[in-house]
Formats: structure tokens, sequence, C-alpha cells
């Protein structure tokens, strides 16, 4: 997680919210290993010799507030297998051409103990947002503890609680997960700056991409393949940051994994742009189709030609007129299970955000997944504005609190900063513009990293119900790269846009991404 937009920096449609050619396209479900975790021992890296204190800079504000790196030695049970890593949680000082310090970076790194370093794959994980923490892909997805929903009721972060993760992919690889300057425990030295500094598009790869260059020398993993792990604006953020690494720090990648991607900031807005409108059509129509019982392959991969054939058609040409028009809505109302009027009012464009499109039955449905609601506290209507999602403001936020207790009392890192799970004022402040482009553009940016890589790899992960990146996004993007479209793996599951959310789905993704990082 997370996509969201300020109303100052986002595309006209989305405000305070936001929002497979080649390859197969799968409903993937899968049971649960028993799994048990302990933690071993504690340490502390090693005091700096007196060379290092006189170089070592000297912080103020909330920067000095970060303590030293921790170091635990813990072991994940799986099954019959039992996994002993290293647990890192510490910070990296970036700096600016003049070598003064411009931000402390916070960061996890497990570990695998004993494997070889020059075969082992390293991740580096990053969400989204722009303004999102990394404890979502963290104790959401691939760290070795979880953050569990009550299954009864997945809206309820009181109740969430951590435990081990019998899906981590630490078998596959070991993990970094890097907070973004302004989010989690990621602090720029002088805040005055950052927003020039690290909140935007380039700003923020170059960043990323220094970052992991310090990390891989720091530990001597030149040797390594190196993946990226991005989710939501995560994946526009990977496709920047495999440049960035590739052109200022001469690191070529062996792989991207993309969870929940947004791929091009054009596509977000399905009220000014045709093709955006049929992408999120499919996403509709499924999420209605799972209230059936009818979701199937074969109908998702109906509804996604329905999308980019007559849909799509009606949309882009002039609007229907008498009995085509009302044929037109009606269609796309039964499609989608939204009321007819509404449709047609909306000229076949449901707006997913719109209060009228989310409430139903007095229920207020999330735009990151169109199954999942929660009591509408404004069911007689009221503005967009004023209908909080249930993912973003609501059971989402647990990953805050809980990321916070369990860096401190499982990671060793202690610190009287508070997480910063979704940072607004960074979405608010973001730089979309690329080099010389009002809005930088990544389909271009990705045909090159294929084209110049022959042997870069990508995994896209999507869930059917996700209204803010429509999993149509993904395949039409792959349906349209024309060099390397056979190493860009698609993968659609049941859920939203935190598809890990769901047991089973997590279970699947694990899966699919351990094939996909074996040698």
């Amino acid at each position: 997680m997370i996509f969201f937009f300020s109303e100052r920096t986002a595309p006209r449609r989305r405000r305070t919210l936001l929002r497979s050619a080649a390859c197969c396209v799968t409903l993937a479900f899968g049971t649960a290993n028993s799994w048990a975790i302990d933690k071993t021992t504690t340490t502390k890296p090693a005091a700096p010799d007196a060379d290092a204190k006189k170089t070592a800079p000297t912080f103020t504000g909330q920067a000095a507030l970060l303590p030293a790196d921790s170091i635990t030695h813990q072991t994940l049970t799986v099954g019959a297998g039992k996994l002993s890593y290293t647990a890192h949680a510490g910070t990296l000082t970036l700096r600016d051409d003049k070598g003064d310090p411009t931000a402390r970076v916070f960061y996890v790194a497990y570990t695998l103990d004993g494997a070889p370093d020059d075969r082992r794959p390293v991740s580096f994980f990053f969400n989204g947002g722009p303004g999102g923490g990394s404890a979502f892909l963290n104790l959401g997805a691939a760290g070795p503890v979880a953050l569990n929903f009550p299954a009864g009721n997945p809206t309820d972060g009181a109740n969430a609680k951590l435990a081990p993760n019998p899906d981590s992919w630490l078998g596959a690889t070991d993990m970094v997960f890097i907070d973004a300057v302004g989010t989690g425990y990621s602090i720029p030295v002088k805040p005055e700056d950052a927003n020039k500094t690290f909140y935007g598009t380039k700003q923020d790869a170059r960043a990323f991409a220094k970052a992991i260059e310090l990390w891989t020398s720091q530990f001597g993993r030149h040797a390594s393949p190196h993946y990226l792990v991005g989710e939501s604006y995560g994946g526009i953020r990977s496709i920047e940051v495999a440049t960035a690494l590739q052109e200022q720090q001469n690191l070529i990648l062996n792989g991207i994994v993309m969870v929940s991607p947004a791929l091009e900031m054009k596509f977000l807005d399905p009220a000014a742009n045709p093709l955006a409108a049929a992408m999120l059509l499919p996403s509709l129509q499924a999420a209605n189709l799972d209230g059936q019982h009818k979701l199937t392959p074969d109908a998702a991969n109906e509804a996604y030609g329905y999308a980019f054939g007559p849909y799509l058609s009606a949309l882009a040409g002039p609007p229907p007129e008498g009995d085509a028009a009302h044929s037109f809505y009606a269609d796309v109302a039964s499609r989608t299970g939204l009321d007819a009027g509404i449709v047609a009012r909306l000229r076949g464009a449901p707006d997913p955000q719109a209060h009228d499109v989310r409430s139903r039955d007095g229920r207020l449905y999330s735009l990151y997944d169109g199954t999942l609601s929660i009591a509408d506290p404004f069911p007689e209507g009221v503005d967009n504005s004023d209908s909080p999602d249930p993912v973003l403001f609501g059971f989402g936020r647990a990953y805050g609190s809980a990321f916070e207790g369990y860096a401190s009392q499982t990671l060793g890192f202690h610190t009287e900063l508070t997480y910063d799970l979704l940072n607004l004022n960074v979405n608010r402040a973001w730089d979309y513009r690329g080099d010389g482009e009002l809005i930088a553009s990544e389909i271009p940016a990705l045909r090159k990293l294929l084209a110049l890589n022959p042997t870069l790899r990508v995994f896209i992960a999507n869930g059917y119900f996700d209204l803010v990146c429509p999993f149509a996004s993904s395949r039409w993007v792959a349906e349209h790269i024309p060099v390397g479209r056979d190493r860009i793996a698609l993968h659609v599951y049941p859920g939203g846009h935190m598809l890990y959310t769901r047991p089973a789905t997590r279970t699947a993704l694990s899966r699919d991404v351990k094939a996909f990082l074996a040698p």
C-alpha cells in the first residue's frame, strides 16, 4: 500500500483518495503451514573507531532521535523447516554534492544466515503513496512477521494481531525494506529543503538508488542478484529507481516485482480518459461477479474483452442517444451492479470515488477493494470528500502502530519518533514532473529498461477488485510492450489493492514470487 492523491496534486478526478497478453491470469488459493518464530539474541554494531567518530555527522531535530542500528538474530519455523536469519534495523545517510547530510534513511534488512552472498538474491522493497512507509509490504506480505486481521471482520484494525508469517519471502531472497524520505522513520536533515530535494518523481528515484547503492556497498552484495519490489505508486517508483540505478549507480537489475502497481499517471483519471475508464470497468465487473459467486478467469477475460472493445468504442465515440444510449447504459449497469440511472448520469463511466457509486444499501464500499464495505456513516448522501475509505482511513492504519511495536520489541530499534505510515504532507508536495514533461511517463522508460537489459524480468501482481490500480491496466501495458513482453509475468488474485490481507491470496502470492525468484 498505498496510492492516494491530495487535491492540489491530483488529476481532476482524484482528490483526497486514490485511487495479460503473454502470461496466465489465475484465480489462486492456498493453505498455510504451521510455524513458529523465536528471537534469539540481540547485538549492537561495533563501536566506531576514533577516526570514524571524527567524521560522523552530528544531527539535530528529529534526525537526532533516530538511534544506533540494532541487530538481532532470529529464527522462523515454517512447517518442518527452520530459517535462521539476521534482522538489521538501521539508517543510511544521504549526502548532497558537498558531502553534507541531507537525510537519514531507515531500513530493515533480513538476511538468511549461512547463505552464499554471491548467489543469494537481495530484494529492495518500498511502498507508494507517494508518502507511504514500507511497513505495509513488510508486515503485510513478505517479512517474517505479518499483521493478521480477524477472519470474520477484515475491517477490524483494533483487533489485528502480529504473528509469524508462514508466507514470508525469506526462503527465496534476502530483503531490505526502505522507507522513503519523509515516511516511516526516514527523516530529512533539513525539512525546509525536503520538498525540492526529495518529494518528486525524479528526486525520489535518485534518493532510493543512492540508498540501495550504499546498502549494497556496506554489506558487500554487489555480486548478488538484485531485485526491486514496489507496491502501488511503487510501480512507478520501481521503474524510475531501476533507471536511476542503471544510469547513476551502475547497478543493473535482475528483476522487478510490482504489487498492485500504478504504471502510468495518465491512466488514473477515468472521467477524462476513456482508456482509463476501460481499464477500470473489468474491476467493477469482477467485484459484482464475486458477489454472485460467478467470478472465473474466463469471466474476467470476457470483461476485459468487452471493456477494450464495445465499451471503449462507445466512450470514445459520440455519446449514444435514444435506444442505443439506453441499451449501453443498461449493459454497463448490469455488468457492474450499479444503478442504471447513476450510470446514465455519468455517461457510462462510473466514478468509483463518488459517494453515490460507492454507497449501496447502507454500505460504503472501498476504492481499494470493491467487495469490502463498512456501514455508510452518511447513507442519506454526502460530499465525496466526507466518505471515508475503510482501507486508507480505517483498518489500514493498524500497520503503523503494529510496526512501532515490532521495531521496538522485536527488532530492538527504540525511538521517540512516531512511525509515519502515510504522510499526507509529502503527498501534497509531490512533484510528478519528468525530464521536460508535465507528468513523468513510465511506459517509455519501461520499454528502454527491457530493451537495454535483455535478461530483466518483471512480475506484476494485481487484485481483481482493486479500483485504484485496476488489473486491466497492467494487462494493457504488457500487451503494448514491443520488446520483452515475454519477460513480463502477470498474476491476478482474489483481493483488492492490498491483496495480501487475504491469507489465501498472500499464500498464493508468496508461492508465485518464490518461483519467479528461483534461479
